[in-house]
């Protein structure tokens, strides 16, 4: 399979320094570990937040950072395409390659060291459900992995966008962090606690809402605060799918309109 084969490419270079990444690793989940410190914070000083528990938010914490981290390690090299790739003009080797373009960048750059935040965001996401009266059913197990699915797929294609823009700028605009890891951020905290305006853009504009928020209520088996039906849950995951169809029609549309950089 040729997507395997590029991944095995870009990790056996990887191996090649192992200490390196091993302490790259060890820093993606001590770096990320922070933001659980910060959260645990919080909720040991005011106890609940709105009618939330600790167990309840760390749901939402870990289901997002395993959704951003399967992303990541997918599509990073549209992330660094245009720094690594259009600036110093390898995309036109790239482009005269008779394999998918897509599939070519997805397998560009896949980065061990965001295991260490995967491994991080697993283990918070069993310490929650161990500490929420939670459930577990097959339902309920399938909407989690539907979810999972669901937010791997929007965050690729906020990454596809990234790299849609660099086409245009050739450097990638640092204002898509904001759709990236404020993304993560904002999704880490029921939508419930936020302003009416941030709610309908991380619903209507990107649908953050709709692979985090409203998923993790089905899975909780908890009512929402803002009246959105039981169901919702199950429902809104199809829109990261949505969202990365747009995401991969712009993309196309971008590669027609790319013109070399030269040498």
């Amino acid at each position: 399979m040729l997507l395997y084969r590029y991944v095995r490419a870009s990790v056996a270079g990887q191996a090649q320094y192992p200490g390196s990444t091993l302490l790259l690793t060890f820093g993606q989940f001590l770096g990320t570990g922070l933001e659980l410190v910060a959260m645990w914070a919080l909720f040991d000083r005011f106890g609940r937040v709105a009618g939330w528990r600790l167990g309840e938010v760390a749901l939402f914490y870990g289901l997002v950072n395993v959704q951003f981290t399967i992303a990541d390690l997918a599509t990073r090299g549209f992330d660094v395409l245009g720094s690594e790739l259009i600036r110093t003009g390898a995309f036109d080797r790239v482009l005269l390659r008779p394999r998918s373009l897509t599939l070519q960048l997805v397998g560009h750059a896949v980065r061990l060291s965001r295991l260490g935040r995967l491994v991080q965001a697993l283990i918070v996401l069993g310490v929650s459900t161990a500490r929420t009266p939670l459930d577990w059913s097959i339902s309920k197990l399938a909407v989690a992995l539907w979810a999972t699915a669901g937010g791997a797929a929007l965050f690729s294609a906020i990454f596809i966008l990234q790299g849609t823009l660099s086409i245009f700028t050739v450097e990638s605009l640092e204002v898509m962090n904001v759709l990236t890891y404020g993304g993560v951020q904002a999704a880490q905290y029921p939508l419930a606690l936020y302003g009416r305006w941030l709610r309908w853009m991380l619903t209507f504009i990107v649908p953050l809402a709709c692979v985090t928020y409203y998923p993790a209520l089905a899975i909780l088996g908890k009512a929402d605060p803002l009246g959105a039906p039981p169901w919702t849950g199950v429902v809104t995951p199809v829109f990261g799918f949505a969202f990365l169809g747009l995401a991969l029609i712009a993309w196309r549309s971008g590669v027609r309109h790319y013109t070399s950089t030269g040498s």
